[in-house]
């Protein structure tokens, strides 16, 4: 496999790590990191609660900075709109009980961290789809 390629297995991986971020740091079932913290920020964990929070934000800042270096600003908001659309969608066709909070919640995170694993992974599409790369801007 060549350098900078990617596979679907690539992806996957990506999406993966997508997911657990955001599960990771917030979900429906209050087994994140949110939860954990606000719980127990009293006590003696401070530390490793805000050893934790800088690791989970590091992550978060690695994440959208990837995405929206790679889908643009116009991109990144066309991807939303796709996951929002796509929400819609799936509520329309009756799959998914708007009412029902925790399904939604789950739905949402998962759309999220669609997105995010988009941004982490198109400049790799695009360099396979087109043969052009991707180059950052460089500040001098």
């Amino acid at each position: 496999m060549a350098i900078g390629s990617i596979s679907f297995s690539g992806i996957l991986i990506r999406f993966v790590v997508a997911v657990a971020l955001v599960t990771l740091s917030w979900n429906p079932s209050e087994l994140s990191y949110f939860h954990w913290a606000t719980a127990n920020l009293p006590d003696n964990n401070a530390p490793f609660i805000v050893f934790s929070g800088l690791i989970l934000l590091i992550a978060w800042i690695v994440f959208l900075r990837a995405t929206t270096l790679s889908l643009g600003s116009v991109g990144t908001l066309l991807a939303i709109a796709v996951a929002g659309s796509m929400l819609w969608l799936i509520i329309d066709f009756g799959w998914l009980d708007p009412g029902n909070r925790t399904a939604l919640a789950w739905v949402v995170l998962i759309l999220l961290a669609a997105i995010l694993t988009a941004g982490m992974s198109w400049s790799h599409l695009r360099r396979r789809m087109s043969g052009q790369a991707d180059v950052d801007d460089v500040e001098m």
